[in-house]
């Protein structure tokens, strides 16, 4: 059934009250016209048409559907609805509600999202940073990044990975002065290893490539658990600890002098960085340029921490 053609038809036979003479205008039978209204009838298990050889009478269910249908077929017709839907997918327009890690989100998107912004005037970025994984659908994000050091579990979205993170342990020059540098991934456990408290992957597990191959290390109860890995950062440079950070958080500190690597020679547990959205299908050009700008964005900034 053809419901939008049978809903004009019905529009037109309600508006003229006579089947004959809104099938002339439009150009059907009376007889297709007749079917188009019963074909609606049966859809709607309603009766929308009281009909005599006299005259055709609206039900109240008829008066009711008569005004969903001009509103219906008001916006298909309209011809800068049509232009605004089909460009949807084609100019990057409308609001891009954005969902990021607090560390992620200040370091990598507000400067990629500021650049966005500029060269896209018609759309306007709402951003919110947690460490919490939000539902997507529920609360309206177009677009939210998550971090993980495997693969993300299975789900109806969609997944496109932005960059792998490298992780970094580090302490201050102060606390290694105090308390010596580990020589080893077993003689962390002798130290004091502050832990970053995540949805994205276990906070007391920490798992290594060294010379000698993959090492890992359960860590027990430490002296200090947070939330953000920018007060990780801060508590590190205070002498607190050894830490696990990502790059983009240790890497202003390690330049400064701050922080020091500690075990340079073991490559902590990359983090890999996705962009999750709804579906792959008719995606808005809002959604998908930002993603790939962000990724261009991410790419060059890591060449560059890595120079």
């Amino acid at each position: 059934m053809d419901i939008l053609r049978n809903m004009k038809i019905f529009v037109r036979v309600a508006e003229i009250a006579s089947f004959t003479v809104a099938a002339q205008q439009l150009e059907v039978t009376t007889a297709q016209a007749s079917r188009a209204i019963s074909e609606l009838e049966v859809h709607l298990r309603t009766r929308l048409l009281n009909r005599t050889t006299r005259r055709v009478a609206l039900t109240d269910a008829g008066n009711r559907y008569l005004i969903r249908c001009k509103e219906i077929l008001g916006l298909i017709e309209h011809s800068e609805a049509e232009a605004e839907a089909g460009d949807a997918k084609d100019t990057p327009s409308g609001v891009l509600r954005i969902h990021a890690p607090l560390s992620f989100g200040h370091i990598y998107v507000i400067p990629a999202l500021a650049e966005y912004l500029e060269a896209n005037p018609r759309v306007r970025g709402e951003l919110t940073l947690s460490q919490r994984i939000p539902d997507l659908l529920d609360e309206g994000y177009d677009v939210s990044f998550q971090i993980t050091t495997a693969h993300l579990q299975d789900s109806a979205l969609v997944s496109a990975r932005i960059c792998t993170m490298p992780g970094v342990l580090c302490a201050s020059p102060r606390y290694i002065e105090r308390h010596g540098t580990p020589a080893t991934v077993a003689a962390l456990l002798e130290h004091a290893c502050l832990q970053f408290v995540t949805p994205y992957f276990p906070v007391d597990h920490w798992k290594f490539e060294t010379p000698g191959g993959v090492e890992e290390i359960d860590l027990p109860p430490g002296k200090l658990r947070v939330n953000s890995p920018d007060a990780l950062a801060g508590a590190l440079a205070r002498g607190m600890g050894i830490g696990a950070l990502p790059m983009l958080s240790a890497l202003p500190l390690l330049r400064s002098g701050e922080l020091v690597h500690v075990l340079p020679e073991c490559k902590l547990q990359e983090m890999t960085i996705y962009a999750v959205y709804a579906s792959r299908e008719y995606l808005d050009a809002k959604i998908r340029t930002w993603i790939a700008f962000l990724r261009e964005h991410v790419t060059a900034a890591l060449a560059a921490a890595h120079a």
